[in-house]
């Protein structure tokens, strides 16, 4: 049914739980590929460039990139380790237009991703990457609500 999953981290705990989710259906429906996928949102130049050296952005892009791919790298290790074939990729840009751009590019059919439960003036303020992927997603959306999360 599946063939393949992009699976959007940025590395903390509460996105790490839709991992279960992953390893279950990528291996309950024997999908061949599995993309884990984090996104480097860039701070606002415009607010700090007055205060920065003119190689901090770079810099700062290089270190979210190394740690994305340790990290990331990891948890395609544990999916291997169960025999699912996963791969990672690293994105620049607004986390939900990056989901969404990479999963029509490469072809997915589905997309997992935890959401990370906030509400009223903080979702306001700071808007959802989760729900804008799934109110834009041209493919189905699994999310996984931290309050049912099962880190394993």
């Amino acid at each position: 049914m599946y063939k393949k999953i992009l699976a959007p981290m940025d590395g903390s705990e509460l996105s790490e739980c839709s991992m279960s989710h992953i390893k279950a259906i990528a291996s309950g429906c024997s999908v061949p590929d599995v993309i884990l996928l984090m996104v480097y949102e860039e701070l606002p130049r415009s607010q700090l460039a007055a205060y920065t050296p003119s190689d901090f952005f770079e810099q700062a892009k290089k270190e979210a990139q190394k740690y994305a791919m340790e990290y990331l790298g990891k948890k395609a290790d544990e999916l291997k380790a169960r025999g699912i074939n996963a791969s990672v990729a690293f994105e620049e840009g607004n986390p939900a237009e990056k989901i969404l751009e990479y999963a029509k590019k490469n072809g997915v059919d589905l997309i997992i991703m935890s959401t990370h439960g906030r509400s009223g003036v903080v979702r306001w303020a700071m808007g959802s990457v989760a729900d804008k992927v799934l109110r834009h997603s041209p493919v189905p959306v699994l999310t996984v609500a931290p309050g049912v999360c099962r880190i394993d």
